[in-house]
């Protein structure tokens, strides 16, 4: 993908809070999208901000995703840039998640993810691309209740490591980011609740929740052409859950006093 070239995107789970985000920052970037989810009312109203394409599919379904790419193309000409956002919240322990419950948490946050890439890499083997995939800070740090999304962000962990080893000669990039607690519509029964909002708030050693326009942008800086050497990587923007260690839940604005 030539440095000069406008993001010409596939987002599948456009329909959330983050896609609305990423969507409104690839039309600031004069570039232009074609939207896949589930939610056909939030997809046209979306789509029809732009004057973009979308269409609303089951991405975990790999034919179906890969009739509803097609498609993509026949719009927009190619594609360069594909965006995973697909997916699901699964708070529960281990011992009392029903099968059911686990393959449809691996379904819809690894197997669509993994679709995407299937399905996009042959279309970028030209003139390369980027690949963008959803992770999750509770992927490496160990959170209670979190097993099924844990183990299924963490397996698109691998899948970009691996992905990005296997296209890296064609020119196309995969990498992912890996939130923490977003305030999304996906998410709001945690943030809106004073009591669940505190424990997962305590975790966070920024201070705050993030917002769809944090997330978003990690992802943009990732698509972008101008990162052409990156690649293979999972991007924390967790507001340090992921990797820093929060011994008292402090003010943002007001440091924790020195011993």
């Amino acid at each position: 993908m030539g440095s000069k070239e406008p993001i010409k995107a596939v987002i599948v789970g456009a329909g959330g809070g983050i896609g609305s985000s990423v969507c409104e920052m690839i039309a600031e970037a004069g570039g232009e999208a074609f939207l896949i989810g589930r939610d056909s009312s939030k997809l046209q109203t979306l789509a029809s901000r732009f004057g973009w394409g979308f269409a609303a599919a089951d991405a975990a379904d790999w034919e179906e995703l890969d009739r509803m790419v097609s498609s993509s193309e026949g719009l927009m000409g190619y594609i360069n840039v594909a965006i995973n956002l697909a997916g699901s919240v699964l708070l529960k322990p281990m011992h009392l998640t029903t099968q059911a419950e686990w393959e449809k948490t691996v379904r819809t946050n690894l197997t669509t993810a993994a679709g995407l890439v299937r399905c996009c890499v042959p279309r970028m083997f030209a003139n390369g691309g980027s690949i963008v995939l959803m992770s999750s800070a509770a992927a490496t740090v160990g959170l209670q209740n979190h097993e099924a999304i844990a183990a299924s962000k963490a397996g698109i962990d691998g899948l970009v490591r691996s992905a990005a080893t296997t296209y890296a000669s064609k020119r196309i990039r995969i990498n992912s980011v890996a939130p923490g607690l977003v305030k999304t519509p996906l998410t709001e029964r945690i943030w809106s609740t004073a009591r669940s909002a505190e424990a997962s708030l305590s975790m966070h050693p920024i201070g705050r929740f993030g917002e769809p326009e944090d997330v978003a942008r990690a992802i943009l800086w990732l698509a972008s052409p101008e990162q052409s050497w990156v690649t293979g990587q999972t991007l924390g923007v967790d507001g340090g859950l992921g990797s820093l260690k929060t011994l008292s839940v402090a003010s943002p604005t007001q440091p924790p006093k020195p011993a």
